[in-house]
């Protein structure tokens, strides 16, 4: 074992979001390429895994995992690290660049322990709620 949990490049977008401000474009770009990545990886394994159920179902769970982790793991945790780190570099404009840059970067990391819960829960209520029992409910392979 290298000693690295593979979830964690889950996390990389939001790690690229809080560094926006410091970082080339491309390097926010790669980290949600690394975030896509981890989510078809983890869509895959969960996928291989009912196919070797006797009454599995791939395809759905390989779609259920993608749409769950791609909301939970790249769209809304990149989104909202990206408007903490747009607002908090609006109300510091005043500060001098360097000064302005690393509260930016910094609250955007800061912010990332703290929107995961909420996020996960909000995007479980949305699938069990409304995906599942409509867009998933014609996928039964």
């Amino acid at each position: 074992s290298s000693g690295i949990n593979a979830e964690y490049g889950g996390y990389a977008n939001e790690v690229g979001e809080a560094f926006r401000n410091l970082v080339h474009r491309n390097v926010v770009r790669f980290s949600y390429v690394v975030s896509a990545s981890y989510v078809l990886a983890d869509a895959a394994s969960k996928a291989r895994l009912q196919a070797k159920q006797e009454d599995g179902k791939p395809v759905r769970t390989f779609t259920d995992v993608l749409i769950w982790q791609g909301l939970a793991s790249v769209a809304i945790p990149g989104f909202t690290i990206n408007r903490v780190c747009w607002g908090v570099g609006k109300l510091v404009n005043n500060l001098t660049p360097a000064t302005k840059s690393a509260i930016v970067t910094g609250s955007g990391l800061l912010a990332i322990p703290f929107i995961i819960k909420p996020i996960d829960r909000g995007v479980d209520v949305l699938m069990d709620e409304a995906v599942r029992p409509y867009a998933l409910k014609h996928v039964s392979f």
